[in-house]
């Protein structure tokens, strides 16, 4: 293994995947399912299971799921371990796209569903439901695209 990469940030992945997963076993044992508990006018806890993906698009094709994850998630390791660790804004956006997507694969494989939580709304409005999984993978996405464009600045 070299030793100036990218698999140093994988510390950030472990730690978004074992906040992700103990976020989801609390809310199993603490909340039946669409339990829901206000905390805001437009925010609530609510239990509920996703047996597709981002806005429940593939629902019920877990086979594929899984295997989209598993892809994604030995690109994104072989991406950090061919990376410097130098490149701190892509290796932790990539870290956090992987915990997260490690968190949804877990409750796939262990579940046979992702269980989501955050639920936001506003009047008639509502967002599909969400968990921290989720919000990693967003931000990391975000964060790798940033990142992109400083890496194109820099070489003009």
């Amino acid at each position: 293994m070299k030793k100036d990469n990218g698999l140093y940030w994988l510390l950030v992945t472990i730690v978004i995947f074992v906040i992700d997963i103990a976020s989801k076993f609390l809310i199993i044992d603490q909340f039946s399912l669409f339990e829901s508990l206000n905390l805001l006018p437009f925010f609530s806890i609510t239990y509920v299971r996703n047996i597709g993906a981002a806005f429940s698009i593939f629902e019920g094709q877990r086979e594929m799921l899984v295997t989209i994850a598993l892809i994604i998630s030995t690109a994104i390791i072989h991406m950090l371990y061919r990376n410097s660790c130098s490149k701190k804004l892509e290796n932790f956006s990539l870290s956090l796209i992987l915990g997260g997507a490690l968190g949804n694969l877990f409750d796939r494989l262990y579940h046979g569903f992702v269980i989501d939580f955050f639920d936001v709304n506003f009047g008639h409005w509502h967002y599909p439901t969400f968990n921290i999984a989720d919000c990693a993978i967003c931000i990391g996405i975000g964060l790798f695209i940033l990142s992109s464009f400083r890496k194109n600045k820099k070489t003009e």
